[in-house]
């Protein structure tokens, strides 16, 4: 019974295996180079159009505020007896108090995130 041999390839000079690496090396970088350009062009689509949505709901929310306030005002001022400078005060005032609420929440937070 007779073993087979394998022809092996003769070995390459270092130099020429230095030269394959260095274009293998900018080959795969080149090539992660062009994927991380596919993957966050990919991403600023998506992200594009979620930026859009969170702009219209935005939008909607100041509207609606708006409109909120404008009712409380209308209502407080017939309360108080058709003063409408009283429905804007006390509405301006807790709309004032919920903000500054609002700020010193997101500064207690902040300040515990660092």
């Amino acid at each position: 019974m007779t073993a087979n041999r394998m022809p092996v390839d003769a070995p390459s000079p270092i130099p020429d295996l230095v030269q394959r690496l260095a274009a293998d090396s900018r080959r795969l970088a080149r090539d992660e180079a062009r994927l991380a350009k596919l993957e966050l062009t990919e991403n600023m689509k998506r992200a594009g159009g979620g930026v859009v949505l969170l702009a219209a709901a935005f939008g909607a929310g100041v509207v609606a505020l708006a409109l909120l306030t404008v009712f409380a005002i209308a209502l407080i001022s017939r309360v108080m007896g058709g003063h409408l400078w009283v429905g804007a005060l006390v509405a301006g005032v807790v709309e004032l108090a919920v903000a500054a609420s609002l700020v010193a929440t997101a500064t207690r937070r902040g300040r515990a995130a660092a």
